[in-house]
């Protein structure tokens, strides 16, 4: 009798579902994250790479 009704508190415990609910919410925002960075990285070494050539352009 009493695994039966261990048995079924285990069945009816959803905190560790709602743990792990909540750790991929953080991982999909941490994915979001590192790919707008990605994204913003490489439009900010464009920019750079212009300034660059436009300070050696002055200087020359």
């Amino acid at each position: 009798m009493f695994r039966g009704e261990t048995y079924c508190k285990v069945l009816r415990d959803d905190r560790g579902a709602t743990a792990i609910e909540y750790g991929l919410i953080v991982a999909l925002i941490v994915i979001a994250i590192m790919v707008s960075l990605s994204t913003l990285a490489d439009g900010g070494s464009g920019l750079w790479a212009v300034v660059k050539d436009k300070v050696v352009e002055g200087t020359t």
